[in-house]
């Protein structure tokens, strides 16, 4: 199957992560977090283009009005790609300097959600908030050494989330209000070849994609949690992925070079670059930040 992988963008982003399918630009958009850059890879002509701020997004996504909203290191905040600058709108963690927020999504209600994670990638410090569409935050669960994922089932009633240190993906039921409850553990990566679980996606048919940091490969879950398709990848750090294209029959893939050795990079020369695959499932369109 990795014949089937194509090279979209060969660049070495030091960590790349949370693709997003503009549906309005035709183009996926993702961030290096640890260079402080936004990539945009145009669908129809290839067109690649960076920029780079001053500070790091760490995620991404369109909003109903127009426009971006993100997460910087402390919180939530719309971004101006116009001027390079950010709104901040929420900054629940501004008074913890060992923490910045990850990755993050929105969900079919226009809910972002969006998690924090310890630096030293040690202690466990880390905690999921909720940013709703009257910009409000709300800190939902805790106890995270690395928030990563989100994603969510098609009904919108559970959230998939990740503790990329502690090897866990957990499942949780979302309530009408967005409150969550019966946290339990959706898979567990037990091998080392496995890497750790990073970024998530689901399709049509209400699987889940998992990206595997250290892992070169993205797997598919069922619902119930059984792997149904590995698919091997041309890069060693996989950060995430999402479904883009006008027939959301693609799937569109970050990687990241960072924590790797001179011997790993040989190995791996295609490290931190873009990467498309056409499985046999489609995806869904990028749910829209309704504030």
């Amino acid at each position: 199957m990795m014949s089937d992988v194509k090279v979209v963008w060969e660049i070495r982003a030091v960590l790349g992560e949370g693709p997003v399918w503009v549906e309005a630009e035709n183009a996926v958009y993702w961030v290096d977090i640890m260079s402080n850059k936004v990539h945009r890879y145009g669908l129809a002509d290839g067109a690649k283009t960076t920029w780079t701020f001053d500070f790091a997004v760490t995620s991404l996504n369109p909003r109903r009005d127009g426009g971006f909203i993100g997460t910087i290191e402390d919180g939530f905040a719309y971004i101006d790609f116009d001027v390079l600058s950010a709104q901040p709108l929420q900054l629940p963690e501004a008074d913890r300097p060992g923490n910045r927020f990850n990755d993050g999504k929105v969900d079919n209600s226009g809910r972002y959600w969006a998690g924090t994670m310890d630096i030293e990638q040690a202690g466990e410090t880390g905690s999921l908030y909720r940013l709703d569409p009257d910009l409000s935050a709300q800190q939902v669960d805790t106890d995270y050494i690395i928030c990563n994922g989100p994603t969510f089932n098609l009904d919108n009633t559970v959230i998939y989330h990740t503790d990329s240190i502690k090897r866990i993906i957990y499942a949780l039921d979302i309530g009408a209000d967005g409150s969550l409850s019966n946290k339990r553990v959706f898979t567990q990566f037990t091998r080392d070849d496995e890497g750790v679980p990073d970024g998530m996606t689901v399709d049509s048919e209400d699987c889940i994609w998992v990206a595997h940091f250290g892992g070169a490969r993205l797997t598919r879950y069922s619902p119930a949690g059984e792997i149904l398709e590995v698919l091997p990848l041309p890069a060693l750090n996989i950060t995430s992925c999402t479904f883009a294209g006008a027939e959301l029959d693609t799937l569109y893939i970050t990687s990241a070079s960072t924590f790797m050795s001179d011997e790993q990079l040989q190995e791996y020369p295609l490290a931190g670059s873009l990467f498309s695959y056409q499985p046999s499932a489609k995806g869904t369109p990028t749910a829209l930040f309704a504030g």
